[in-house]
């Protein structure tokens, strides 16, 4: 049950009526997770203008959603999980793939670095090591792929959090975050 409701277009402002003609002209839908942060329209677009942005780093669309399937996964994020699921399988992603990678691992070595050091940005809280860095690096990291894996981490966290506290009803096929 959610502890905060999601907005129907009726209910919705202006400000957030417009985002949504705008998400649901790119995706087909209005996400539950984005229907309950237009409660604060500016929530929202800084939400959606972080994805946006990081939609232009140097990671792929693919590696960006491994991302969020570990931090869902470290989370134990249902929300992410389900959603992520989707989207990577849409991707044409191989389910045992996306499997694994909700656990934070990868059959693809770049990716399982990634993901080895976004696990470990996550369960730290931040506070990696230096060897946590230098593994990222001798698996092929660069300094702006750190910074980015940071940042896809931060992004997945908050939308994490938001499902949390919202208690997010899940609006696509429904995935246990937690194995």
């Amino acid at each position: 049950m959610p502890r905060i409701p999601a907005l129907t277009d009726d209910a919705a402002s202006p400000e957030a009526k417009e985002i949504f003609t705008a998400i649901r002209s790119k995706i087909g839908m209005v996400p539950n997770l984005y229907r309950t942060t237009a409660h604060q329209p500016a929530v929202l677009s800084a939400l959606l203008g972080l994805g946006d942005a990081l939609g232009k780093g140097s990671f792929d669309a693919k590696t960006r959603e491994a991302i969020a399937l570990a931090v869902a996964g470290i989370n134990d994020c249902d929300y992410c999980a389900s959603a992520h699921t989707a989207i990577a399988g849409g991707m044409k992603v191989d389910k045992a793939e996306i499997a694994q990678q909700l656990r934070g691992h990868s059959s693809d070595p770049k990716t399982a670095a990634t993901l080895a050091l976004a696990v470990a940005i996550t369960e730290k809280r931040g506070l990696v090591s230096d060897t946590d860095l230098t593994l990222a690096r001798s698996a092929g990291l660069n300094d702006g792929e750190i910074v980015e894996t940071v940042a896809g981490v931060v992004a997945n966290i908050f939308t994490n959090y938001l499902n949390h506290v919202f208690g997010t009803e899940i609006d696509f096929p429904a995935v246990k975050a937690a194995a």
